[in-house]
């Protein structure tokens, strides 16, 4: 499954870093995907048996990546200054705040992930413009109050402005009996209105048999997951605005001739993204 980020657990030091590096670990699996270089022998073979049961994969993490590069520009041409992204991932050039900042350097990003491993790259997390902000702080998605706390901590954002905020490939890592419902809302409820809302999540819609074999692939490897149908999705959305064209396949997301491959069919994307703003 697409993933630049898991949802469970909290921060750990490098010392535990390095001793699951015998488990797979669906951010290093994402970066593989991607052709990136950040991961273990684990994770490729974890990758591979993804892969072999559903080739399109890679094009799914291609498509997540690039439909990041256009809601994030979107957003910062709407005016939005201050940015977080939850689930940070290892690091990808162009990573989001070069993508805002490209538009209004004096854009503030905040990344946050739980997973140590981000943390040492992070330095390319924080090479931003004179003019904006970037940091990233470790905390975990399922738990918003910390993750906000952690954010007001480095006094980067101010709360009493709009933010983008950034849930990409990370919500389908967050099963029901963890409450991703009740995360999503209580992260929006803290932002004023005129923030936007910014997320992806897998779909078994149009291949349910072969993406629950990718669920307990993940699953067998530690790693919790649920797909979830449009409806489903939308839900995510309840009380905001959704900007057109709503919630659709990520590649027919305000598609540019530059950020995407020719024709995809549908149920090789498989990836829902929708962007929507608080009023």
């Amino acid at each position: 499954m697409v993933g630049e980020r898991a949802a469970q657990g909290h921060g750990r030091d490098n010392n535990e870093l390095f001793l699951k590096q015998d488990q797979a670990h669906s951010a290093r699996m994402y970066d593989y995907y991607l052709g990136g270089k950040t991961n273990y022998a684990v994770d490729r073979e974890a990758a591979q048996a993804v892969i072999r049961l559903f080739p399109a994969i890679e094009t799914i993490a291609r498509v997540n990546r690039a439909y990041m590069h256009r809601a994030a520009r979107y957003l910062a041409e709407q005016g939005v200054r201050q940015f977080i992204d939850v689930g940070t991932g290892i690091p990808t050039a162009p990573n989001l705040h070069e993508v805002v900042q490209d538009v209004a350097p004096e854009c503030r990003v905040v990344y946050i992930d739980n997973d140590p491993i981000v943390l040492v790259y992070a330095d390319e997390l924080l090479t931003g413009t004179s003019e904006g902000r970037t940091c990233f702080v470790q905390a975990d998605a399922t738990g918003p109050e910390a993750v906000f706390a952690a954010v007001e901590a480095e006094n980067i954002v101010d709360f009493g402005q709009p933010v983008g905020l950034s849930l990409h490939a990370l919500l389908h890592f967050i099963p029901d009996d963890r409450g991703p419902y009740d995360v999503v809302r209580s992260f929006m409820d803290r932002l004023v209105p005129g923030s936007y809302l910014s997320l992806t999540h897998c779909t078994g819609d149009f291949a349910p048999e072969t993406w629950q074999a990718i669920i307990d692939t993940y699953a067998q490897r530690g790693t919790p997951a649920q797909v979830r149908t449009r409806a489903e999705v939308l839900r995510f959305f309840d009380g905001l605005e959704l900007v057109d064209p709503e919630v659709v396949l990520a590649h027919q997301w305000r598609p540019q001739a530059d950020s995407e491959p020719g024709f995809i069919a549908d149920e090789l994307v498989s990836l829902y993204a929708g962007v929507a703003r608080k009023l």
